[in-house]
């Protein structure tokens, strides 16, 4: 009878639109350059934080931040511990079978692979590839030839790059961007290759289809007066693509 209350609490919670609270939480990892990451005045700090703030103001949201581990980040939205995901997410189909997107407020991303400086780019086939689990480059791995060898975060990825555990790794071209322009020239880009999905997106459970639309108006209005290229540039540098 316990488990039988508890399930229907948690539909319960699903089923409330999260417009109807008064706070809407905005779930992020916090581990992922410059997307969203703590700075060394443990603050929350990144793109989509600033994003993600200016949307719920121009909204009339009160909206308020919960850190999530990436692996769990998508069954803790559907169990109702937050009420969006803005965590560096592009909206591919399989996500899409889960959770519900709203339109991209950063164009797809290409992934790269990152290795030392001198690395052969053999290893991308044959090699051992570091990838953050539960990742489309995970995914991108485990179609290739080559070893994948999973982590729970991004930062662990390098450091098995940087240890001589994987051979490179595969993510986001724009969050390796950073390791690879502050290395020095220990770490260099091998390839760039193109990634599934739509865009970097909010996910939201799939029954809070007022929430997408607010959202999707906020995301519009931000297109529309340069506020969001202004906010692209700013962290991610000029040669980012913006936003017609």
């Amino acid at each position: 009878m316990k488990k039988l209350l508890l399930s229907a609490a948690t539909l319960a919670v699903m089923a409330t639109g999260a417009l109807a609270q008064d706070v809407v939480r905005l779930g992020t990892e916090g581990a992922y350059p410059p997307y969203n990451y703590i700075n060394e005045s443990n603050e929350l700090v990144g793109f989509e934080i600033d994003l993600g703030n200016a949307l719920c103001e121009r909204a009339g949201l009160t909206c308020e931040w919960v850190q999530n581990d990436w692996d769990s980040i998508i069954p803790n939205l559907v169990g109702g511990n937050y009420d969006a995901i803005m965590a560096g997410m592009n909206a591919t189909p399989a996500r899409a079978e889960v959770i519900m997107f709203s339109q991209p407020y950063k164009l797809p991303d290409p992934s790269a692979y990152m290795a030392l400086a001198g690395t052969e780019g053999s290893v991308m086939e044959e090699g051992v590839i570091a990838a953050q689990s539960n990742t489309m480059q995970a995914a991108m791995v485990s179609d290739t030839s080559a070893t994948l060898i999973e982590f729970p975060t991004a930062d662990e990825t390098i450091a098995a790059v940087r240890n001589g555990t994987a051979d490179a790794v595969l993510a986001d071209r724009d969050f390796l961007r950073t390791y690879v322009d502050e290395s020095n020239g220990e770490l260099e880009f091998l390839a760039t290759v193109p990634s599934p999905g739509a865009g970097v997106s909010i996910g939201l459970r799939q029954s809070d289809s007022e929430l997408q639309a607010t959202f999707d108006a906020a995301i519009t209005a931000m297109k529309e007066d340069g506020s969001l290229n202004a906010l692209l540039v700013e962290w991610f540098g000029d040669e980012i693509p913006l936003f017609e």
